[in-house]
């Protein structure tokens, strides 16, 4: 299968899980905003690697319900999407945020450089 319909099926998975995300029920996903940022579907569609941001909560707990309720997803993925092979998921936390804040605060630490051409 061509890499550009893989791209295409990792994005509609995504946005099936990211529509399926608020009709979960369990505490774990109902304090914080859940994201999934992005997935990541192997070439022989085996496995999806989802990726999942929370903003107000914990992104671990989050991780952990999401990963209780891929039988969900897997269902209504399966009824919206049609494709021969149903893929396993994988829930990672995407600590990318985290990262993006650390570099910049190192960059608002570092020293301004005067202008030499100062009018």
């Amino acid at each position: 299968m061509s890499s550009h319909n893989i791209q295409r099926l990792s994005e509609d998975i995504k946005r099936e899980i990211s529509a399926g995300i608020p009709e979960l029920k369990d505490h774990r996903v109902a304090h914080g905003l859940v994201t999934v940022t992005r997935c990541e579907l192997t070439g022989d569609m085996s496995y999806c690697k989802v990726y999942i941001s929370c903003l107000g909560g914990n992104t671990q707990d989050a991780v952990e319900c999401l990963k209780s309720a891929s039988g969900f997803f897997k269902r209504r993925i399966n009824s919206r999407i049609k494709m021969r092979k149903l893929p396993e998921f994988v829930f990672t936390a995407d600590n990318s945020l985290d990262y993006y804040e650390k570099i910049s605060g190192i960059i608002d630490t570092l020293p301004k450089k005067e202008d030499k051409f100062e009018n």
